[in-house]
């Protein structure tokens, strides 16, 4: 705390006087319709400033004192909406975008309850958001968006607690969607596991998002291939008003941000914008000073230009894409623990980009809207294991893949007196290339498939008995050119949702939902040819997964909430590895390849808990978010026997929170806990025969468990605002605590203690007891 005082001092000394005034912009629009709505009201919370909307929805407030705000915004006839902690800033204050839905009696201008957690007909619980601002200033994140993720409730970290893979309520990692701008995204990570999604960094740039939505179940229709998750990145356009951006350091990376106005008119805001951002790490560099043997490398890239051609058509195009590169070189001194990971790792060169264009069409009588995007994805993945890692020689295993997807989407929206309709289709081309080199299986083959997948979709929804029932329903149904048992009949998947108001002011409500989801397995799966060169996978089924969940939710006024959730998965037609017999559930949480091998889909799994969850949004200088869940899981193996999966540490509790303190600081803290988690021996015969290659005892599973997870970070923000820039410096400390991080036993050869091989060849555990200490870091963000 003394270096950040320290440094504010500095700050103050170096550029004088503070500027203390910011501009506040944004828009205000129909819900429904996405139009303008002219003379809306916005004003800040606990102050006299306002504005009012222009013709085409947009405000602007001058000389706002730069501090934490809630935004509110109301318009007669709709339900008010607050936007809940702004940071107003001298410089690169982000565009405000107001939603308003009607209100139930169109004379009414203020209702009895505003709900500021998003919920819909479609899917009314088992649904998280955060905005920009709560993961930008999230202790242990490193505006990390997809760490942020770990923290919602029912997420389960990672062995180790190192990577971010998506694991919801009890299901594997590969379970879960994203879609960033209704355009899908395959993957969110860099070094991301193929087959699955998870990785250690994640790619997006948290300068772009308004919102992230994390729905754990009751998925609208629209959304194909989740059976856990559908996590939903909302990126706002850039300011329309003046050029700008920011620059960030964090502790593994720098980052730089353009946006502005193109085309811009002198009196009107821009009809075209653009945000463009490239980051690069600094790892590889910090690793080698501190005599780690890992080297990750990586460079990611993102863009978003929005032209409004006119007040009902948008066109968005949108991109993000990565380059990686994980290598090790020796340190100069031996170490057990290096010398084992610098055998063991795998070499990774990996390269990502989506890419895609969208056109929003509004209906000029506000009854709907339509929207179209084209896109395309492509991963390559070389993905290799060495005798001489760091030399690259002497293939042990290797797999030089590639996945490419070419995708287009419609979807309707329409309104027709009480009811909310949508419908819509898909149709992807995928081309999936691999060649793979197994030594120890004595398999080499390659591979090439092209097919198409497609489906479609409709679903409605309406609010019944004066608004106090809302019910939805929709159906959609999948199916591919590939796959011998594939069909639109066969993959039929229903859904279900209703929400009932207890009480006639809607703080009380009952809620539930129903549904069957089916995901395409992965290409890796697909494309595995058997030593005859056979497709042995192609009579395989799609997974699926059958949701029951039922809940209560209570509002305790306008910002915070507690909700209680009964949920339960059904899982059928789940692969199950033929050589190691053991569902595909338990594996896709390391840097691996999933599903390069023979498969069944007989497999069948279940998840069943409750979770419990209250939530404050900034009120009184507070804002959190605690959460707790306890849940079974478990899934069947060749033998029909069922076990407990990988993540089944039946309790996890999470507090994430903030205070604002005066003079422009703030500090937060973030604590995970996780129960005793089941994991996989390592059968030490088949790792001395196969080694560097570590072979685990799948046999085993369930009779040896980890002892509990639980991590704290705290983190302390300080902001200075100047006439032409705004400032933030943070100090975090991950681990403050100093807890033991459990892992698996790891093992290497056995060695003298100058790193000579022993004979006869044996292995030795190795003593990774460094995970008990404090992490400190520091980063800062520069706007201008």
């Amino acid at each position: 705390m003394r270096h950040l005082i320290a440094i504010s001092l500095l700050f103050s000394s170096l550029f004088g006087t503070a500027q203390q005034l910011g501009q506040l912009s944004g828009r205000v629009v129909d819900a429904q319709s996405e139009l303008p709505l002219p003379g809306a009201t916005v004003v800040l919370d606990g102050t006299s400033l306002g504005a009012v909307t222009d013709d085409e929805g947009y405000f602007i407030l001058e000389n706002v004192p730069t501090a934490s705000y809630n935004i509110r915004c109301s318009y007669i006839g709709f339900q008010p909406q607050t936007l809940y902690n702004i940071i107003v800033k001298s410089v690169g204050t982000p565009p405000l975008l107001f939603r308003l839905a009607e209100a139930e009696n169109s004379l009414d201008e203020i209702v009895v309850s505003e709900r500021p957690f998003k919920t819909s007909k479609e899917t009314p619980l088992s649904v998280q958001s955060f905005s920009a601002v709560e993961i930008e200033t999230y202790p242990g994140g490193n505006n990390d968006i997809a760490k942020v993720v770990q923290s919602m409730p029912g997420v389960s970290p990672s062995i180790g607690g190192f990577r971010n893979d998506i694991i919801i309520r009890g299901g594997a990692p590969n379970e879960t969607v994203y879609y960033l701008d209704g355009i899908e995204i395959p993957n969110i990570n860099h070094f991301s596991t193929q087959g699955s999604a998870g990785g250690p960094v994640g790619m997006l740039n948290v300068s772009f998002v308004r919102e992230v939505t994390l729905a754990s179940s009751a998925f609208g229709a629209e959304y194909d291939n989740p059976l856990s998750g559908v996590l939903a990145f909302e990126q706002r356009e850039g300011n329309p008003n003046r050029f700008g951006g920011n620059f960030r350091v964090g502790a593994s990376e720098a980052a730089l941000t353009l946006e502005g106005p193109l085309f811009k008119k002198e009196d009107a805001p821009a009809q075209t914008t653009a945000l463009f951002s490239v980051r690069r790490s600094y790892l590889q560099f910090i690793f080698e000073l501190v005599g780690l043997p890992i080297r990750p490398d990586y460079w990611d890239y993102q863009w978003k230009i929005q032209h409004k051609i006119d007040t009902y058509n948008t066109l968005n195009f949108i991109g993000l894409g990565s380059i990686d590169d994980f290598s090790v070189k020796a340190p100069d001194d031996f170490d057990a623990a290096q010398q084992a990971t610098l055998e063991q790792v795998p070499i990774i060169q990996q390269k990502s980009i989506t890419s895609g264009v969208s056109w929003n069409r509004k209906f000029k009588d506000g009854s709907g809207q339509q929207n179209l995007a084209l896109s395309t994805n492509r991963l390559d993945n070389l993905f290799s294991r060495y005798q001489d890692n760091e030399n690259m020689s002497g293939i042990l295993f290797q797999n030089d893949s590639f996945e490419w997807e070419t995708k287009l989407r419609f979807n309707s929206v329409h309104y027709t007196q009480d009811w909310k309709w949508s419908w819509g289709f898909n149709i992807q081309n995928s081309s999936y290339e691999n060649r793979t080199q197994i030594v120890r299986s004595n398999l080499n083959y390659s591979t090439s498939i092209d097919f198409l997948k497609y489906g479609m979709f409709v679903k409605g929804s309406r609010s019944f008995w004066e608004d106090r029932l809302d019910f939805s329903w929709g159906i959609r149904t999948d199916a591919d050119g590939f796959l011998e048992n594939s069909s639109l009949l066969k993959n039929i998947s229903p859904r279900l949702s209703l929400s009932y108001a207890l009480t006639t002011d809607g703080l009380w409500k009952f809620n539930a939902s129903a549904g069957r989801y089916f995901k395409l397995p992965p290409y890796t799966m697909l494309g595995y040819r058997d030593q005859n060169n056979r497709l042995v996978n192609r009579n395989i089924e799609y997974t699926r997964s059958d949701h029951l969940v039922a809940g209560i939710e209570y509002n305790l006024g306008r910002a915070a909430r507690i909700t209680t959730e009964l949920f339960y998965k059904k899982y059928g037609n789940y692969p199950i590895s033929i050589l190691d017999g053991v569902s595909l559930a338990n594996k896709g949480a390391d840097f691996e390849v999933l599903g390069n091998e023979a498969v069944q889909t007989d497999g069948a799994g279940e998840s069943t808990g409750v979770e419990l969850l209250y939530q404050q949004k900034l009120s009184k200088n507070f804002y959190g978010v605690f959460a707790y869940t306890y849940f079974k899981s478990q899934f069947t193996g060749s033998d029909g026997r069922y076990r407990p999966s990988v993540w089944d540490s039946r309790h996890l509790l999470s507090f994430s929170g903030g205070y604002k303190l005066p003079k422009s600081w703030e500090i937060s803290a973030r604590w995970r806990y996780a129960g005793k988690t089941p994991y996989v021996p390592t059968d030490s015969t088949a790792s001395l025969a196969a080694y560097p290659e570590i072979v685990l005892d799948y046999n085993r599973l369930g009779e040896t468990y980890l002892d509990p997870f639980s991590v704290a970070d705290i983190r302390f923000d300080k902001k200075w605002n100047f006439k032409r820039f705004s400032f933030n410096f943070y100090l975090e400390v991950q681990n403050f605590l100093a807890a033991q991080v459990p892992q698996p036993e790891e093992y290497g050869l056995s060695r003298d203690t100058d790193g000579n091989i022993l004979q006869p060849l044996s292995l030795e555990e190795i003593d990774v007891n460094s995970s008990a200490i404090p992490i400190p870091s520091f980063g800062l963000v520069l706007d201008f």
